[in-house]
């Protein structure tokens, strides 16, 4: 099947476009020189289709051309990845560029490329919790689920930070019981939790207490800012308004995110557009202490990239129209 490593097919157009630009620049500049000399400039008119067609093989180069895939051994530690993800209506509000959800998806994609060897797994919420994606290692389809994250997913209501702690609180108990049965090693287990903090729902003590029994750590990362932004209505045009037909005004509340990342031993982490946390958490899920067997290979499927093919024609046309020298400025017969 055929693909591309790096699909941006926008910026390839505006720099075909530019190099196209440029050319033609060229050629008038040579032109205009030529009538004050009275002079031709036909024989220019080769190059410049080598040119082109070299300069259009390097953004192809660029893009990735992928065809079939090839395994690749990479490094597992083991690690079973949970990522809650709120779905708020809050977090359309666009204190964070471009809004708060959006910031959020561009580094859960980070976030899940750190990770190909290991088991990742998407639970959405607001005012409940859904399982989108079980643990898996297809980051394929991983991908695809948080790609449509959108604050539609839910039925509107007050967001609770319990409903997704109880949902992963679940899915570690049904996880636990057969593998300790079958004898299989236990797995590192982590939680990420990406949310502006708005907690309306119940005590978050009793599953936090059993959390912290099973070993699992829970991280959580702040998006917004503490100044906030207002929460646009639906359809986007205008904000929300309160029954004083004041605009909602949603903040960042760091204190439940706290609250989780200290009593089950993870960190919190700030994700605006002053401070990028990301790192920091990359950093801190790596260094997990292992859990069972010592970290082992595994064989991944990725794109065969054949980018090599198109660079090394552009470089030998380039080669070409170098060594090929042109008198551009020459009397007319």
């Amino acid at each position: 099947m055929f693909t591309w490593a790096y699909p941006d097919f926008a910026s390839a157009i505006l720099g075909l476009g530019l190099l196209a630009l440029l050319l033609g620049l060229q050629v008038q500049r040579t032109r205009r020189l030529g009538r004050r000399l009275r002079l031709g400039s036909r024989r220019l008119a080769w190059k410049l289709p080598l040119r082109l067609v070299a300069g259009a093989l390097l953004l192809l180069a660029w893009l990735g051309p992928a065809l079939g895939v090839r395994p690749q051994a990479v490094r597992t530690s083991g690690l079973d990845l949970w990522l809650l993800v709120d779905v708020s209506h809050s977090m359309d509000a666009a204190d964070v560029t471009p809004t708060r959800l959006l910031r959020t998806q561009a580094a859960l994609s980070e976030l899940v490329a750190a990770f190909p060897a290991d088991r990742l797994g998407l639970i959405v919420f607001g005012p409940e919790a859904s399982v989108q994606c079980p643990l898996t290692y297809d980051q394929t389809s991983l991908q695809l689920f948080l790609s449509t994250l959108s604050t539609k997913l839910l039925p509107p209501g007050p967001t609770t930070l319990r409903a997704p702690l109880d949902s992963l609180l679940a899915r570690l108990g049904a996880a636990g019981g057969p593998a300790a049965a079958g004898g299989a090693p236990p797995r590192a287990t982590a939680a990420v939790v990406l949310s502006d903090g708005e907690d309306f729902g119940e005590n978050l003590e009793p599953v936090l207490r059993e959390l912290g029994r099973t070993g699992a750590r829970v991280y959580t990362v702040g998006v917004g800012t503490a100044a906030g932004g207002p929460v646009p209505a639906p359809g986007g045009r205008t904000s929300l308004q309160d029954a004083k037909g004041r605009p909602v005004v949603s903040h960042l509340r760091e204190a439940p995110l706290l609250q989780v990342a200290a009593q089950t031993g993870g960190q919190y982490v700030p994700l605006n557009n002053r401070e990028n946390g990301l790192p920091t958490l990359l950093a801190s899920l790596r260094n997990l202490p292992p859990t069972g067997s010592a970290p082992t290979g595994r064989l991944v499927q990725v794109a065969n990239n054949r980018y090599r093919y198109p660079l090394g024609i552009a470089l030998v046309l380039l080669l070409i129209d170098s060594l090929i020298t042109v008198r551009v400025l020459r009397p007319e017969q």
